[in-house]
């Protein structure tokens, strides 16, 4: 089993990666919507998909929680109705 440092150091550059990807998505979804403001077709703001983006961003950035973030995000997108 690794240590919280190793693990850290293993895995610091694909997570970065990973959530200036989804930084990247939020930001291509704003201008979207902004241009859906002028005029253009848009996604609705209310997308029960993007409200479950956001409610997972807000479980990942909780410091004190239990080690099951993984299986409570699946839970979160298993029913998206």
């Amino acid at each position: 089993m690794l240590t919280a440092g190793e693990v850290l150091s293993t895995y610091f550059l694909e997570t970065r990666c990973q959530l200036i990807e989804i930084a990247a998505t939020l930001d291509r979804l704003d201008r979207a919507a902004a241009g859906a403001a002028a005029g253009s077709p848009g996604q609705p703001p209310t997308d029960v998909r993007l409200a479950r983006i956001y409610q997972s961003l807000a479980l990942l950035a909780e410091p004190n929680t239990t080690p099951d973030r993984a299986e409570r995000l699946l839970n979160l997108f298993t029913h998206l109705d």
